[in-house]
């Protein structure tokens, strides 16, 4: 798909035609969609929207611009494109912060927002440091694999093997189970594409300007919609800075994962759907499979 300033974007749709439709975010910046599964694990309940970032994954390089503003706007030529009038909008991680700026941008396309992963509205410097920690942490649960990132982080001209390599060993502490961590980040990282370390570098900037400000806090306040806020447990990023969102939004819910990390679909798939399938929406069709026939409604 082309957005208005003639980008390409790659974007997908699968699922049942039932129910309010679902767009994913998927996190980064400066990396593609990662939903495959999360994608098969709601695919039953709604059509379901997935797309890569401008000028990453598999989308067409451009040269940005790499903005906070820029991305919401190409979310709402996502939108466009597929027809839809209004949607349920899920975020993770960094799409978590471009999904709630989709919502405070364009409240009226958005029947509810599910929160996933974030970091909340206030400054970076309050929670990156703790996550700096965990992660050497738990990156050192298995010295060997410490080891090796710090081999490969130490190093420049890495090949895309080593790249992709160096990526997988670091987002495996995302999640709580260490045994099957390195499984779980290499299904991550397959496709593998670069890293759009431009947009990374650019984004990052632009979500530490932002954050903290007071403006941002008023905009969440004023936010008439539900918001669904998942976390997991273990995490690496500090839970406690989602709270500087949750307490400021009129209409939210919190869900805490316990067993789960970073991607809580993929350590707990059953909380995680059952969590999503009761967001309430605005309005009166709620995020369920709508009854057919003598079926009940059941949860997304």
């Amino acid at each position: 798909m082309t957005a208005d300033d003639g980008a390409r974007l790659w974007a997908s749709r699968t699922g049942t035609d039932r129910g309010t439709p679902l767009v994913l975010c998927h996190g980064g910046p400066g990396l593609w969609d990662m939903f495959g599964d999360l994608a098969a694990l709601l695919s039953d309940r709604a059509l379901v929207h997935r797309w890569d970032q401008r000028g990453c994954g598999r989308s067409e390089p451009c040269a940005g611009p790499w903005t906070t503003e820029r991305f919401v706007a190409d979310l709402d030529a996502v939108r466009a494109h597929f027809g839809l009038e209004r949607m349920v909008l899920l975020g993770h991680s960094f799409g978590g912060w471009l999904a709630l700026h989709y919502a405070l941008a364009h409240p009226g396309r958005v029947d509810a927002l599910v929160y996933v992963a974030g970091t909340g509205i206030g400054p970076v410097d309050d929670w990156h440091g703790v996550y700096r920690e965990n992660f050497l942490v738990r990156l050192g649960e298995q010295p060997e694999r410490l080891a090796r990132w710090r081999e490969l982080e130490g190093r420049t001209g890495l090949s895309g093997r080593e790249e992709r390599e160096r990526a997988v060993l670091r987002w495996s502490t995302d999640f709580a189970d260490g045994e099957r961590a390195l499984e779980h980040a290499g299904r991550l990282a397959d496709p593998w594409f670069p890293v759009n370390l431009e947009c990374n570098a650019a984004l990052g900037a632009d979500q530490k300007r932002t954050s903290g400000s007071p403006e941002l806090y008023a905009a969440c306040r004023a936010l008439d919609l539900p918001v669904l806020v998942v976390d997991g447990a273990r995490d690496i990023r500090p839970r406690p800075a989602v709270d500087s969102l949750a307490e400021v939004l009129p209409r939210v819910r919190r869900v805490v994962l316990p067993g789960a990390g970073h991607y809580p679909w993929v350590e707990d798939p059953a909380g995680f759907r059952e969590a999503v399938g009761t967001v309430p929406q605005r309005g009166a069709v709620p995020m369920r499979a709508r009854a057919s026939g003598g079926d009940a409604d059941r949860p997304m």
